[in-house]
């Protein structure tokens, strides 16, 4: 007992101070294994053997020498292009010895003297309305001294001062810390870049007011090969932007991919077009359709897949496939699940004389199935059989009452953004449908749409035009041709004694550049000869130096320019194709580059031409651009895209297009062979006359028969590539592709303005479905349709403004 006593009594042995790493084996509410020490009011010791952690270290930057001159390019494009200010050699050699000091090594690779340079030239033009930036005084040393005390490891840091409040509201929460901000670079970041964050230098609303002020400035030119390719997800019904490589040599299966994505974009348009859709009995819908007494679910249509017309013979339908012709000669109609005959003897085409309909193109046939009773081994031959849902050619023949292109869709509808034809009142459709889809690398139109427009309505007045000339068929091995280049030249530059002069805003000149395929074998077409046909144009563009130093001269070449004439002999060649080698042309770019020297100077201030005006001496060089064929040409990102394509496509048109036979009577087959409603295969435009057409009382009146030929021709070919929304709606034996480069040709959503110099077709100028379609024609109008004087040119002119164009002639 005592032993007991005395084991009790004594002291409880003092608790390592260490953590135990084996853990407690006591049951849940049991007493611990170490007991709980009394409350103690001085700090704990450190045990022996044990130190305390240092203070975190601010990081620190290893100074460097910063040449001035190593600066300047960054430094000039900071100050002088963005904010239109003018650095002197102190100021100069002042940033570089701060940036040396507090950047570090980092000035370049990581961004931090951009910032820097941001942030004192905002600082410079809140503080001192002075242009000239001068290091002698103290303006510049009390700026620097300021954003010393903001600086934090070679980075500014949000918040710490007034100029950067406007970074720090973009934090999710309270001020960062020192560590998070060097982890991230300010400035836009991955998340928005996915929701098609322009990459043009506009940040905010406030430094739109320090934007350039030339207009070129916001024109960028993208090449086939430089556009995203945007794939359409069935299942997400987006499109997305593909992660593989593009190649020249792909796989079999992307040809496939080719006319599968062709076909998914036509089936997805149509789709949210009001009348193939099912209309719902909510509350938005029913006062909709209490005030459209005329919309009925009758009038609701069905597209109905090739597969399921098996057993159904007798049955009307409407039917989404692309025209085939079929092993045995006969035309065929296929979509994802299989193949049938079609049989449009008694068919109409829906317009009558005003669209082509070719092998190649998606178009919706209504009629009625005949299933072959003879042959049931034909019939069961379908797509039913097969796990993957795509089969082979239906029993039977289709018979087709109409034939239709798919209805065309609005730029406004697909991206969301303002309709700039005042005539269109409203849409069939409702709300966009990708205004957040970013097409051509630019930015979409629900991220930079509105600011883009702020800009442009800035930029772009009313009261001034804003022109782009394009010119096609530029046969340089032409005498006549040159000439017609000077006529052309001439009318854009202004008299020396003008106050105000005006200058396009771009020269588009497409080829072909040779009337004989080059590189072909031909007499007379070499490699020789084909520099110095160029050679000839450089001599011409040097004599009007005024006009190439204020503007954009843009080269789209054709089928008979090197390299692709030389295996092609002038044929049709595969799309897209490269540009023309810099081998040939690299004497315009030196008589561009001496106009520059002549206009501009060093400095960049215009040293003739009577320019005056604020901001006039800081307009952009002028610039010459090789690019591919197609290409596309944007002004203020998502705010307008021009579309230049060089082809023959009319006389391909000509060769390929179905012919449907006359009616017997033309009272009779209006209503079709089976009373039925006919098929919306055409938009609400189609039965509206166009821009070019003649004035008519009944809009659903036969205007075609009041047109000429030339006319019909060109609605015709407006409608057929609008409606496809491709540039080369053909099988790839008439038109050969580039199948990882096919995206190229889209035309969805619809441009601004389509070029298609086509020298077969007569020059026009047509507006459908708010996009303005347009063929130059050729240059010379002697060795054209056009007749006139040796120098008598013509082109056509387009003003980015109204999105309207014209046909101009002068000689």
């Amino acid at each position: 007992m005592a032993n007991t006593i005395r084991r009790i009594e004594k002291p409880a042995p003092v608790p390592d101070p260490t953590p135990n790493p084996i853990p407690s084996s006591s049951p849940a509410f049991g007493t611990p294994v170490h007991p709980i020490l009394p409350r103690r009011t001085a700090p704990i010791p450190a045990p022996p053997g044990l130190k305390a952690a240092p203070p975190a270290l601010k990081p620190t930057i290893l100074p460097i020498l910063l040449p001035p001159a190593t600066l300047r390019p960054l430094a000039f494009r900071t100050f002088t292009k963005k904010h239109n200010l003018t650095l002197t050699s102190s100021a100069l050699q002042a940033l570089a010895a701060f940036i040396g000091r507090h950047c570090g090594s980092g000035w370049r690779e990581e961004g931090l003297a951009e910032h820097v340079l941001e942030e004192v030239a905002k600082s410079w033009k809140k503080g001192s309305g002075q242009v000239i930036v001068d290091g002698e005084g103290g303006s510049l040393k009390s700026i620097l001294n300021a954003v010393e005390g903001s600086m934090s490891g070679g980075r500014i840091v949000q918040g710490r001062t007034s100029a950067l409040s406007r970074q720090g509201s973009l934090n999710f929460g309270p001020e960062g810390s020192d560590q998070e901000i060097g982890n991230s670079r300010p400035g836009l970041g991955d998340s928005q870049n996915s929701f098609g964050i322009s990459t043009l230098e506009v940040e905010d609303p406030k430094e739109e007011e320090d934007a350039l002020k030339d207009p070129r400035e916001w024109i960028k030119m993208i090449g086939a090969f430089d556009q995203p390719k945007m794939i359409y997800n069935i299942n997400k019904k987006h499109f997305e932007k593909c992660n593989t490589k593009p190649s020249l040599f792909p796989p079999p299966s992307h040809k496939t991919e080719l006319f599968r994505q062709r076909y998914h974009v036509v089936h997805q348009r149509i789709l949210r077009n009001e009348t193939f859709q099912t209309p719902t009995f909510s509350a938005s819908r029913s006062s909709a359709l209490a005030r459209t007494s005329s919309l009925s679910t009758s009038q609701t249509n069905t597209i109905t897949p090739i597969a399921n017309l098996l057993g159904r013979s007798g049955s009307t339908h409407l039917l989404l496939g692309m025209l085939t012709i079929s092993p045995t000669g006969t035309l065929s109609l296929s979509d994802l699940t299989g193949t049938i005959a079609l049989d449009l003897q008694h068919a109409r085409p829906i317009p009558e004389d005003g669209v082509y309909f070719a092998p190649g193109m998606i178009v919706l046939v209504d009629g009625t199935y005949e299933e072959d009773y003879n042959n049931p081994a034909a019939g069961s031959s379908s797509a039913l059989g097969n796990t993957g849902g795509v089969g082979g050619t239906i029993g039977g023949k289709f018979v087709g009452f109409s034939v239709g292109h798919p209805p065309c869709e609005r730029r406004s509808t697909t991206l969301g953004s303002t309709d700039q034809d005042p005539s269109h009142q409203s849409s069939t459709l409702t709300g966009p449908a990708f205004g957040w889809t970013d097409f051509l690398g630019l930015g979409s139109e629900r991220a930079t749409g509105a600011r883009m427009s702020r800009l442009a309505s800035r930029l772009l007045p009313s009261t001034s035009k804003h022109t782009i000339a394009i010119a096609s068929d530029l046969h340089l091995d032409v005498p006549s041709t040159l000439s017609a280049l000077r006529t052309l030249l001439s009318t854009y530059t202004p008299h020396p004694t003008d106050q105000n002069p005006s200058y396009p805003l771009a020269i588009i000149l497409i080829g072909n550049f040779s009337s004989r395929a080059t590189l072909a074998g031909v007499p007379g077409a070499g490699s020789i000869e084909y520099k110095e046909h160029f050679d000839a144009l450089a001599a011409v563009l040097a004599e009007f130096p005024m006009l190439i130093a204020r503007t954009s001269l843009v080269f789209v070449p054709g089928d008979n320019d090197a390299w692709s004439s030389a295996f092609s002999a002038g044929s049709a060649a595969p799309l897209p194709r490269k540009s023309v080698p810099a081998l040939f042309t690299n004497r315009i770019r030196r008589v561009v580059a001496e106009a520059n020297r002549e206009i501009w100077g060093a400095g960049g201030a215009a040293k003739a031409g009577g320019e005056k005006g604020k901001g006039d001496g800081k307009r952009k060089e002028g610039e010459v651009i090789w690019t591919t064929n197609p290409t596309r040409l944007s002004w203020f990102g998502v705010k307008g895209e021009m579309v230049l394509f060089r082809d023959d496509i009319v006389s391909r048109l000509g060769r390929t297009a179905i012919r449907f036979g006359k009616p017997q009577q033309q009272d009779g087959d209006e209503e079709g062979p089976i009373s039925s409603p006919p098929p919306p295969t055409v938009n609400e435009e189609d039965t509206q006359p166009m821009d070019l057409d003649l004035p008519s009382a009944n809009p659903s009146s036969n205007v075609a028969e009041q047109l000429d030929p030339d006319t019909l021709t060109a609605r015709a070919l407006t409608r057929t590539l609008l409606s496809q929304s491709h540039l080369s709606p053909f099988p790839l034996s008439l038109r050969p592709l580039h199948w990882d480069y096919a995206h190229s040709l889209n035309l969805y959503p619809l441009p601004t303005a389509l070029v298609v110099a086509d020298r077969d077709a007569p020059p026009f100028v047509v507006r459908y479905c708010g996009c303005t379609v347009m063929n130059p024609g050729t240059i010379d109008e002697t060795a054209g349709r056009g007749r006139g004087a040796s120098g008598r040119a013509r082109w056509v002119e387009f003003d980015v403004g109204t999105g309207r164009g014209a046909v101009r002639s002068e000689g």
